[in-house]
């Protein structure tokens, strides 16, 4: 008998065969139940699919509204929008720091007009979007209410979800303005004004998958993002929020890795351990405990060699998603290790996901791989490793004392570090990089973003300065300001000034002078 030890990617030891003995049977719970092990709704995929979302944005709002028409045509049921470098850390396309920068990893917004032309002929009330933006997030949200009001839409009926996570920024992404106690009362305002004026959006998507891409094993991944969404929790609690109001509007950001059966059980675990975390907070309707999240394809595990092998990637990472029970999913394109995805990438894309939905029977049944051996007991040594890592992080006083000692950067770095030396020692193998290689080229179409479009934006901004009306435009930037200082409520204050059609550099600016910058 072959006695070679195998290990997961999280260094969890695979035994030879699996039987029942020493597993959790999760036989008797019932999905859409209390800890929710087995799915959020009874009846999951029967039901209503998983929304079919495709992560798109780039260059002007005019060439991504575009994409948008065309995904819609295609049968995408959400939009989700990418940002470029500048909108995400809160400067306009004519800033300095801009250059090089406009449209090239995501679409520039850079006001209220942008947001107009971005969304143009695409009625807010019937999509639902979800923007991936953290510390400017409140500005884009106020960009989206004050384009929905002026649709002619009622903003208590609009959905969708904004990241809105600036903790993992800090440890694994690097997409901050403002230290992390601003940073984290900009949340709970967000928090605290949608409770009342846009019931139905998302606050707040708690992230893994740039934990993931930073380097992480899946058990880092789901112990710090549910260490972050436990600090979010704790901060509206001492604002004296419900948590039983804003529980049920948060959501989660998972990546799917290639190791199909370590990625079901950790979605699994996810969903369990975040039951109990909110239960042991004070939850005590079962909506506000249910971990809901959306998933993207891991984008780190593409290759630039033979990216034709990507399909097939993508391809389990979907299958990994939905058996475990994911509420929206996004699938990348095969040509990501070179360039932002062409359409035809794009169009494959969605194609993976319909063709698991209609074709592979995936989704005929609720959480399939329960009960099997191997899954159930991997789903509790996920759990478990994790619990052992949020203990840890709980030690030290919580998710932000964890960042600002560097703590998780540390465990992120170390991890990326080992996964990396299996590659080169031959230990993993990636297909196509460090065995069964190719000499020819792959050919692949490129999709380039061109550097004049940073001068379109620049005119756009000038434009608009010179037809708004300055005086409303200093008394707005003036109200955020007051707002900041005295401790109320900022987005009322943001939502007027992005109707006056200020700035999302200008608002960012008005902050930094109170707030200052984290270093």
């Amino acid at each position: 008998m072959n006695n070679k030890k195998v290990f997961t990617d999280s260094d969890i030891e695979i035994r030879p065969v699996y039987t029942e003995e020493g597993n959790r049977p999760t036989a008797n719970e019932q999905p859409g139940e209390f800890p929710f092990t087995r799915g959020v709704q009874p009846d999951m995929y029967r039901g209503k699919l998983w929304t079919m979302r495709q992560y798109a944005g780039f260059s002007t709002a005019e060439e991504s509204n575009k994409r948008y028409h065309y995904l819609l045509s295609q049968g995408v049921m959400g939009l989700s929008v990418a940002f470029d470098l500048p909108t995400q850390i809160g400067y306009d396309s004519d800033h300095p720091l801009a250059e090089g920068e406009v449209g090239k990893v995501g679409v520039a917004i850079d006001s209220l007009q942008d947001m107009e032309t971005l969304f143009n002929g695409i009625k807010l009330d019937e999509v639902s979007t979800s923007m991936t933006i953290n510390a400017t997030g409140f500005i884009l949200l106020a960009f989206y209410a004050a384009l929905a009001k002026k649709q002619g839409a009622d903003i208590k009926k609009i959905s969708g979800t904004i990241q809105n996570d600036i903790l993992k920024e800090y440890a694994a992404r690097g997409t901050y303005i403002y230290p992390p106690k601003p940073s984290m009362r900009i949340i709970t305002d967000i928090f605290e004004w949608c409770s009342k004026e846009v019931p139905k959006w998302n606050t707040i998507s708690i992230s893994g998958y740039h934990i993931r891409e930073a380097g992480s094993t899946a058990v880092q991944e789901i112990a710090f993002t549910l260490s972050n969404g436990k600090a979010y929790v704790k901060a509206a609690l001492e604002k004296g929020m419900d948590i039983n109001v804003f529980g049920k509007r948060l959501s989660f950001f998972f990546n799917a890795h290639n190791n199909l059966f370590e990625e079901v059980a950790k979605f699994r675990a996810a969903r369990r351990m975040w039951a109990g975390i909110m239960k042991e907070l004070g939850a005590t309707d079962p909506k506000a405990m249910m971990l809901r999240f959306h998933t993207q394809t891991g984008g780190s595990t593409l290759t630039a060699q033979q990216p034709l092998n990507n399909i097939a990637r993508v391809t389990v990472q979907t299958l990994a998603a939905v058996l475990g029970g994911t509420q929206s999913l996004h699938t990348n394109g095969y040509d990501e290790a070179l360039s932002l995805p062409t359409e035809e990438a794009a169009r494959i894309a969605l194609r993976t996901q319909q063709i698991v939905a209609y074709e592979s029977g995936a989704p005929d049944t609720v959480d399939p791989l329960a009960g099997s051996y191997y899954v159930e007991a991997l789903t509790a040594e996920v759990e478990e490793k994790a619990w052992q890592l949020i203990r840890k992080i709980d030690a030290l006083g919580g998710s932000v004392a964890a960042i600002e000692s560097g703590f998780m950067q540390d465990e992120i770095a170390r991890s990326a570090y080992a996964y990396q030396r299996k590659i080169e020692s031959g230990e993993k193998i990636i297909v196509g990089v460090n065995k069964f290689q190719t000499k020819e080229e792959s050919g692949t179409p490129v999709f380039r973003i061109d550097d004049s479009i940073r001068e379109e934006q620049i005119q756009k901004l000038k434009a608009l300065k010179e037809s708004r009306d300055k005086k409303a435009v200093a008394s707005a930037l003036e109200a955020i300001r007051s707002s900041a200082v005295d401790g109320g409520n900022l987005m009322p204050p943001v939502v007027l000034a992005v109707e006056q059609y200020c700035t999302l550099g200008e608002i960012s600016d008005v902050l930094r002078g109170v707030f200052g910058e984290y270093r």
